[in-house]
C-alpha cells in the first residue's frame, strides 16, 4: 500500500490507485476539455477497497492528486521540451507562411520549451521531496498518511495553480510574448511560494526574450523562427493580413533589386502588438525595435559608402571642381569596393558592440525583471545605437551640406538662379505646355541659367533634375486666347498655360541619406518649392508687365513727338489702361509682401532653428524629428495645409497673371471688361485672405508666430482693413477715401 501511494504521487497508478480517464476511455467515454478541474482529476482509489476507513479514503484521495498534477505537468514539459521538431533547421518559405497563416497547428515555441525547463526544475523538487520521504517512511516506524501530508503539504499551493497554467496555454495556444505576458501577471498574488515557482518560470521566458534581443540588438540579426518575438519582418504581416505567398515573394524579389538596408529600414521590420507583453511599454518596444535596425545599417553598410568616402578625397586632393560621376576612373572604382566589411567594423566597433552585449548580459543574469533597468538598459542601447548612425549620416554622408542644398534649390534660397530660369523660361511658359515635349523644353533655360549662375564649385547641383510630371488639365487655347478661361463655381480660373504650375525638382540621394530624406520628405519639399516657384513667377511677372508697357509708351512717345507738336495729341494706346496700374501695384504689394514674409520670417528663421538643433543634438532618431518640425512648420506657417488660404493664394496668383497677360495684349480700349473682372475677383479675393489671416484662430495661436509682422506690413496704412470693410472701391475710387501710396 506504502509504494503504490508513493508511486501515484510521482504519476505511476496500479492496482490500488487508479486513473479513472484512462478506464472511462478504454469504455469509450471521454470527458469534456471543458470540465471543472475537480473532474478533471481523475486518480482515485479503487472502488472495491474496503479495508480503508472513509476519513483516511478522502486523505488518500487528496494526497494522490498531487500525482495528477505532477504527471499532466511532466506531459506537457516532455512534450514542449521534446526536440523533434528541428529536423531540418532550413524552413521552406512555403511552411513559414502556412504557420503563420495557422497559428493553432501546434507547431513548437521556444518559449514553451523554456517554460518546460522551469516546470522540469520545480517537479525534481517535488520529486526530491516525494524520495525522501519514501527513506524517511522506510527507515522509521511512524504513521504514514500523518508524515506524507505534512512533508508534501506545501505543493498543495503551488501544482493545482500550474495545472491550470498549462492548461490555459494548451487551450488557448499561448505562445511567446502572449506568454510571458500571462505569467508576468500570474506573478501578482498573495502566495510566496506560488509567486517564487511562477518567477521562475518568467525567469526562464525572459532568458529567450534576451537571446532575441542580444542577436537583434548586437548583431542586426532577427532569431525568430516560429513568430514568437514581438518585432516581425514586414512579409510575415502580409502573410497574416491576407496576402497571397507567391505575392509576398516576388514582393521580395522586386524589394531585393535594391539596397538591402534602405528596404530594412524602411519596411523590412515591424511591431507586432499580439506579442508584445504589457509591460514593455510601446515607446521602449519602438527603441528597441529602432536599435536593431540601425545597427543593421551600421553592421552592413552599402558598397557604395566606401566609394562615395574614396570619390570625397579623390576630390580634396584634385581641389573643388564639379561632381560628374562618369568623370571616375575604373581603377579608382575598384579601390572603393574592397572591403565593405571594415567600413563596417569601422561604423560600429566591436567595443561598442561588447558594451552592448554586457548590459544585455546584466539584465539576463538577474533573478528578477525590472522593469526600471530593463527600460534604461534599451534606452542606453537606443542612443548608442543613434549615435552611431548620427556620426554615419551627419559626419559622414555630409547632411547639413544636403539640407543647404535643398534650401538653395527646393526653397529657392538662390535667387539668382531661380530668376535667370524663369526668364530665360518666360516666353516658353506663355504658350501652353505641350505633353510629350514639356520637361525636355524646359531642360533647356534650366541649364543656361545653371551655366549663369551655378558655379564649379557647387556639388550639389549635379543632383538637382527638373521634372514636369503629368499636369491634370487639358490645354484647349493658346495664350492669346487669354479671354477663354476655364471658370470654376467659386469665380476662380484657371488659364490655359496653367500646366506650367506642375513643374517640380527631384534630388538624388545616395545611401545612407535615404534613411534621412525619405520620399514622404522630398514630396513635402517637392510641394513647397512649387508653391513658391509660382509665387515668384507672379512676382517677376508683374515687374516685367509695368516695364514691358512702360517700354511700349516710351516708344509711341518717341516715335509720335514730331507729330504731337503739330496736331491735335491724341490718346496714346496704353492711356486707357492708367487706372489700371493702381490695380498693378496692390497686386504686387501683396505678392512681395507675401514673399517677404515666407522666405525671411518663415524658412531663414526656422533654417535657423533647425540649425542650432543640428549643432547641439547627437542622436539620429532626434535629428529626424526636427527636421520633422522644421517641415511642418514651413507648410503651416506658408498655410499649405490651410485649404481655405491656400485656394485663396492660388486663385489670386492666377489673377495677377491674368492680369499681366491681359494688359501687355490688349491694344486699344475696345473691352475693358475682362479687365474690370480680374480686378474685382482680386479685390473679393485679398480681403478674403487678409480677413482670415487676422481672424483670432491664426493671428492669436503660435501657429504662425510672424503673422503679425506680415499682417503689419500688408496693412501699414490700414489699406486692406478699409477695404476688407467695403470703404473703397479700387477700381472706381471714391474722393472721400484718397488712395494712400502702398510702396
Amino acid at each position: 500500500m506504502l509504494h503504490e501511494l508513493l508511486l501515484a504521487l510521482v504519476g505511476y497508478t496500479g492496482d490500488l490507485i487508479i486513473d479513472e480517464r484512462e478506464h472511462h476511455k478504454s469504455l469509450g467515454i471521454y470527458l469534456s476539455p471543458n470540465a471543472p478541474i475537480s473532474e478533471q482529476r481523475s486518480f482515485k482509489l479503487a472502488s472495491d477497497i474496503s479495508f480503508i476507513d472513509p476519513s483516511e479514503r478522502d486523505l488518500i484521495e487528496k494526497l494522490i492528486t498531487l500525482g495528477f498534477y505532477y504527471r499532466e505537468l511532466d506531459r506537457f514539459a516532455t512534450k514542449s521540451r521534446n526536440l523533434s521538431w528541428i529536423r531540418a533547421a532550413d524552413v521552406s518559405p512555403l511552411d513559414r507562411a502556412s504557420e503563420l497563416s495557422n497559428p493553432k497547428s501546434g507547431k513548437p515555441s521556444v518559449y514553451r520549451r523554456a517554460i518546460a525547463n522551469g516546470l522540469v526544475e520545480i517537479l525534481s523538487v517535488y520529486k526530491s521531496a516525494v524520495l525522501q520521504l519514501e527513506q524517511k517512511l522506510l527507515s522509521e516506524t511512524m504513521p504514514i498518511l500523518a508524515n506524507v501530508t505534512q512533508a508534501l503539504n506545501k505543493f498543495f499551493v503551488i501544482l493545482p495553480p500550474l495545472y491550470e497554467l498549462i492548461l490555459e496555454i494548451e487551450r488557448d495556444d499561448i505562445r511567446g510574448g502572449q506568454l510571458l505576458n500571462l505569467l508576468h501577471k500570474r506573478c501578482h498574488c498573495g502566495v510566496p511560494e506560488l509567486q517564487a515557482c511562477i518567477q521562475r518560470l518568467l525567469w526562464h521566458g525572459h532568458q529567450v526574450l534576451y537571446n532575441q534581443l542580444s542577436s537583434w540588438m548586437i548583431y542586426g540579426i532577427l532569431q525568430d523562427q516560429h513568430g514568437e518575438f514581438f518585432i516581425r519582418r514586414q512579409e510575415d504581416r502580409d502573410v497574416e493580413y491576407g496576402s497571397s505567398i507567391s505575392d509576398t515573394s516576388e514582393k521580395l524579389a522586386h524589394l531585393s533589386t535594391v539596397d538591402t538596408s534602405l528596404t530594412d529600414w524602411h519596411l523590412g521590420f515591424h511591431i507586432f502588438l499580439d506579442m508584445l507583453p504589457e509591460y514593455i511599454h510601446m515607446r521602449v518596444a519602438e527603441s528597441i525595435l529602432f536599435a536593431g535596425k540601425a545597427i543593421r545599417v551600421l553592421r552592413n553598410p552599402s558598397p557604395a559608402i566606401q566609394f562615395q568616402d574614396a570619390l570625397s578625397n579623390q576630390q580634396t586632393k584634385k581641389g573643388s571642381q564639379k561632381f560628374h560621376g562618369s568623370a571616375v576612373g575604373v581603377p579608382f572604382q575598384k579601390e572603393a569596393f574592397l572591403d565593405v566589411k571594415t567600413i563596417g567594423e569601422e561604423l560600429l566597433p566591436q567595443s561598442v558592440a561588447d558594451k552592448i552585449e554586457t548590459m544585455l548580459l546584466d539584465l539576463k543574469e538577474s533573478s528578477e525583471f525590472h522593469k526600471r533597468s530593463f527600460e534604461c538598459s534599451v534606452d542606453s542601447i537606443r542612443a548608442i545605437a543613434a549615435s552611431h548612425l548620427w556620426q554615419l549620416v551627419v559626419v559622414r554622408a555630409d547632411l547639413n551640406g544636403h539640407l543647404k542644398a535643398l534650401k538653395d534649390y527646393f526653397l529657392l534660397a538662390k535667387g539668382d538662379f531661380f530668376q535667370c530660369f524663369l526668364e530665360e523660361s518666360r516666353q516658353l511658359m506663355r504658350l501652353p505646355p505641350r505633353q510629350s515635349t514639356a520637361e525636355a523644353d524646359l531642360m533647356v533655360p534650366f541649364q543656361l541659367a545653371a551655366i549663369k549662375t551655378i558655379g564649379e564649385e557647387d556639388k550639389y547641383f549635379s543632383r538637382v533634375s527638373l521634372l514636369m510630371p503629368s499636369f491634370g488639365i487639358t490645354v484647349k487655347s493658346s495664350q492669346r486666347d487669354l479671354p477663354k478661361t476655364k471658370t470654376y463655381t467659386d469665380g476662380s480660373s484657371e488659364t490655359s498655360v496653367g500646366g506650367w504650375d506642375g513643374i517640380a525638382l527631384e534630388y538624388s540621394v545616395d545611401w545612407p541619406l535615404q534613411l534621412f530624406f525619405t520620399q514622404e520628405v522630398l514630396s513635402k519639399y517637392r510641394r513647397i518649392f512649387q508653391y513658391l516657384l509660382r509665387l515668384k513667377r507672379t512676382q517677376m511677372e508683374l515687374e516685367k508687365s509695368w516695364a514691358s508697357v512702360m517700354h511700349q509708351e516710351h516708344t509711341y512717345f518717341a516715335k509720335h513727338r514730331k507729330d504731337q507738336m503739330n496736331c491735335s495729341i491724341s490718346q496714346p494706346p496704353q492711356q486707357c489702361f492708367r487706372p489700371m496700374w493702381r490695380v498693378r501695384e496692390h497686386m504686387a504689394f501683396l505678392i512681395r509682401n507675401l514673399q517677404f514674409y515666407i522666405q525671411v520670417d518663415v524658412i531663414e528663421s526656422q533654417w535657423n532653428v533647425l540649425q542650432s538643433h543640428i549643432q547641439d543634438s547627437h542622436d539620429f532618431t532626434e535629428l529626424v524629428g526636427f527636421h520633422q518640425e522644421y517641415l511642418s512648420a514651413l507648410i503651416s506657417q506658408s498655410f499649405l495645409d490651410i485649404g481655405s488660404v491656400s485656394r485663396i493664394l492660388d486663385s489670386i496668383m492666377t489673377l495677377c497673371l491674368q492680369f499681366c497677360w491681359n494688359i501687355e495684349h490688349q491694344e486699344s480700349s475696345q473691352n475693358t471688361s475682362e479687365l474690370e473682372r480680374i480686378t474685382e475677383e482680386f479685390n473679393k479675393k485679398s480681403n478674403s485672405l487678409y480677413t482670415i489671416l487676422r481672424s483670432s484662430r491664426l493671428a492669436g495661436s503660435q501657429r504662425a508666430p510672424f503673422l503679425r509682422r506680415f499682417l503689419l506690413r500688408m496693412n501699414f496704412n490700414s489699406f486692406f482693413e478699409a477695404t476688407a470693410r467695403g470703404v473703397l472701391n479700387v477700381v472706381r475710387p471714391r474722393p472721400s477715401l484718397p488712395v494712400l501710396n502702398q510702396q
